[in-house]
């Protein structure tokens, strides 16, 4: 193999194939070349940057020829934003490579056996599907080679939007994004002019100081929004001031709060959130039930695909109105509270004891009377004793994080061996590696891919399994 060193260009490269990570994939002389900015069928002249023994990191230095699946990026920031990095990939190119992915996780990481995989579905509307975003303020602007060349830019490095990839201390500022749609840009813009006018001091990162540090945007179907405004320094006086700007410009606003973070990080987590003006929380509606949505409340951020992923999950869980069911990692109890009145019981567990805590409110809200929750670590709460307390259940339903399930979670369930298991995944490479282990005793039955995040590498998957001895 001939040497690559860094920052040398490879000419000519046919991009085969797109990774995981939404990059584009070509080969040179039996090396992988992971290139930003291409898509499958480009002819690129690539700049590496990276390279290791197996493998190199690049980005396109020219176009030779354009694929005929590329497509123009609707938003202005492409290229240099992170969120959206498959706009210029037509979007039934993009079903099509995240159902392969899902394919290739089940065949080379779980090198699992399973039927066809049922057609990826697609979100009917590609922009405007976020109901949450958070964007920050920075006063270190990330500069284009043409703002660095302005003196007028270079002057003003204040920004509110969106951090630059691998860049933790550089904000890119956002004039218009296409994942949320309005008011979000028209907030967001409002806010950020009223604090130039007033001279407010946005976030310094490395100094951990100045007054405005985040800004987060909810929205829900129902038409309510919350708006909740993040301070490190905390000037009381400007900073109701703001907010009663907002109140006023945005009367739509049904939420708004405010908190004071002077932590290391952004979470909202730990923090004392107060409410401005309105309630604290939103309302989400799905089918005959309402869901409160508070700020720390994990809820599926694209509502209308997640109607019908809770849909594909209670499909698959096949409920009759006899069962007992398991909820594993249930957040603020969505999916629980949804096929609860197919089931006879369903228990929901989860490791964030707010979001718990709004599970409860939800089923009260909603008059579902035959749900549990619980708080605490999964691997630790589904024990013996619990499931002798609580009964075996007949279907599990586990939506985890993105790292999956803890092996003593799965070896949990291998010893109840409920009849079926509906499993519910952000990451098909984790879920690959968890049903490899369950398919000892379980044989996979469907598989539904969901497009919950247009432009992006990320798929949603649904798996039905069922235990072997019952399989006919």
């Amino acid at each position: 193999m001939s040497k690559i060193k860094k920052n040398f260009v490879l000419e000519g490269l046919e991009v085969i194939d797109i990774s995981t990570e939404g990059k584009a994939i070509a080969k040179h002389d039996g090396l992988v070349v992971f290139i930003d900015g291409a898509v499958p069928g480009d002819v690129v002249d690539v700049m590496v940057h990276r390279k290791k023994n197996s493998f190199a990191e690049g980005r396109v230095h020219h176009v030779i020829k354009y694929s005929a699946d590329r497509v123009k990026p609707v938003c202005q920031h492409f290229g240099t934003c992170g969120g959206c990095k498959w706009q210029n990939l037509d979007y039934q190119k993009q079903l099509e490579f995240k159902r392969k992915y899902v394919f290739d996780a089940f065949t080379r990481i779980g090198k699992l056996v399973f039927p066809e995989i049922l057609p990826i579905l697609g979100n009917k509307e590609p922009y405007f599907y976020r109901n949450k975003l958070e964007f920050s303020f920075s006063n270190n602007r990330w500069l284009t080679t043409e703002q660095m060349i302005s003196e007028e830019n270079v002057q003003n490095r204040d920004a509110l939007g969106f951090h630059v990839p691998g860049l933790f201390d550089k904000i890119l500022d956002i004039e218009n994004c296409y994942l949320q749609a309005e008011p979000s840009n028209s907030i967001r813009n409002a806010v950020k002019k009223y604090a130039l006018q007033n001279k407010l001091s946005f976030f310094d990162i490395r100094k951990r100081s100045g007054f405005l540090r985040t800004l987060l945007i909810r929205t829900a179907s129902t038409g309510e929004i919350m708006v909740v405004v993040s301070v490190c320094d905390w000037l009381e006086k400007e900073l109701f001031d703001l907010l009663d700007f907002l109140k006023i410009t945005f009367p739509q606003i049904t939420s708004l709060q405010y908190t004071h973070n002077d932590k290391g990080n952004d979470t909202f987590f730990g923090l004392d959130i107060k409410t401005y003006h309105g309630r604290d929380h939103i309302l989400e509606n799905m089918e005959k039930l309402r869901f409160k949505i508070s700020p720390k409340s994990f809820y599926q951020t694209n509502s209308d695909q997640a109607y019908e992923l809770y849909k594909i999950t209670r499909d698959f869980a096949g409920l009759t109105g006899n069962e007992l069911v398991y909820d594993l990692y249930t957040g603020t109890g969505t999916i629980a509270n949804f096929i609860a009145k197919h089931a006879k019981k369903v228990i929901g567990i989860e490791y964030i004891e707010d979001a718990v805590k709004d599970a409860i409110e939800n089923s009260k809200a909603n008059g579902v009377l035959n749900t549990e929750f619980f708080a605490g670590d999964m691997k630790l709460v589904l024990n013996e004793d619990f499931i002798s307390e609580h009964g075996k259940p007949h279907v599990v339903v586990t939506d985890p994080p993105r790292a999956g399930m803890e092996e003593a979670v799965i070896k949990t369930i291998l010893t109840i061996l409920p009849e079926k298991i509906v499993y519910v995944s952000c990451n098909p490479s984790t879920q690959a590696r968890d049903l490899a282990l369950l398919q000892t005793n379980y044989r996979i039955l469907k598989t539904q891919p969901v497009d919950m995040f247009p432009q992006t590498a990320h798929v949603e998957n649904v798996v039905l399994l069922e235990q072997i001895k019952s399989c006919h």
